[in-house]
């Protein structure tokens, strides 16, 4: 049987939660390739992808390589590839059974009737430690459901509210075409993969299933707000890399155009707020780097950036620009779920 999907998984130092990540994909059977990238851990890592991939053959691979970060699994993921779309599940996350057999059987019928879309969109569940009612990421007030369709049928996207790695499964030759680069030893490049593929797609489809589970509790994880705080330049180098591999003003379509402006600025209000949390002299300055680095380098957002809601806001030294400042931390809470 010709595999549907690819799935990526990077995993370092993951043996204590990976099994559970792969046995919800095998629910797929052959219509899924797992590739299982052991990204140079110290643990057992390797040796459990080995075993899962000998327990699996045809359907499991398991890949090792010399330490590359989160970036460089997902690289090789996309260049081992074989399936016509591809998806990155992490290692602490999983996926619905019943959903994921949805999304292959919208898979196969596009395949089947010669109706490939760029982009499939699924929602996504906030897993998060301690709490009984766990948030969906929908995209019903944006999109139609269950049509295929332009850009021009894309409604605009709330605040808060963006296409995450965790809702995107891309067609596997548009993140190829896209000329898709992530940075290797860097977090935070899910926000690139996403982004870099956009103009790319031409056709995109969204189904309101509840597909992916965001794992988030760990003392560890990179969204942890302390830990988002001490990877600010990597925060900061992804900020950057989005806005020099897109020139907005050449994007076509007007409501991607939109979009994707929106995308950038979340991003940016990201990097000023952790900064601003911070509270350090050093991290201040780096915040103005930042800004001065825009005006030099992106006239055209600087300027409509600064313009916007966000941008006078996260200048103000006032009571009330820090009040403006906690809310828009809020917003990009409810897009990372750091805490």
């Amino acid at each position: 049987m010709k595999k549907l999907l690819s799935v990526a998984i990077p995993c370092y130092n993951s043996q204590d939660y990976m099994r559970h990540c792969v046995e919800t994909l095998l629910s797929g059977g052959d219509k899924v390739e797992i590739l299982i990238i052991d990204d140079g851990s110290k643990d057992d890592t390797l040796k459990i992808a080995r075993e899962l991939e000998a327990a699996n053959p045809g359907i499991v691979r398991a890949i090792h390589q010399d330490n590359k970060g989160h970036g460089g699994a997902v690289m090789t993921g996309i260049r081992e590839a074989t399936a016509p779309y591809f998806k990155v599940v992490d290692s602490d996350d999983w996926v619905g059974v019943e959903a994921f057999h949805h999304i292959l059987q919208l898979l196969d019928g596009f395949i089947q009737t010669g109706s490939e879309v760029d982009l499939l969109l699924a929602n996504y569940i906030y897993d998060k430690v301690g709490t009984t009612h766990k948030k969906v990421m929908r995209y019903t007030h944006a999109l139609p459901t269950d049509k295929i369709i332009s850009w021009d049928h894309a409604k605009r996207f709330k605040k808060g509210q963006y296409i995450l790695m965790h809702s995107a499964i891309y067609r596997t030759q548009v993140l190829r075409d896209s000329g898709l680069e992530l940075p290797e030893h860097t977090f935070y490049v899910d926000n690139l993969f996403v982004y870099k593929p956009l103009p790319y797609v031409k056709k995109l489809y969204y189904t309101d299933t509840d597909l992916y589970h965001y794992f988030i509790g760990r003392d560890d994880q990179s969204v942890n707000e302390k830990v988002m705080i001490s990877r600010i330049d990597q925060q900061i180098r992804v900020n950057k890399l989005m806005l020099d591999g897109t020139d907005l003003r050449k994007v076509e379509n007007v409501h991607l155009r939109k979009y994707m402006y929106n995308y950038a600025e979340i991003i940016t209000v990201i990097s000023s707020i952790l900064l601003i949390k911070s509270g350090t002299p050093e991290n201040m300055k780096k915040k103005e780097e930042l800004f001065n680095w825009l005006k030099e380098n992106h006239n055209y957002f600087y300027k409509k950036f600064k313009r916007g809601v966000f941008g006078p806001a996260l200048s103000l030294h006032t009571k009330a620009g820090r009040k403006c400042q906690i809310f828009f931390y809020n917003v990009a809470n409810k897009v990372f779920g750091f805490s």
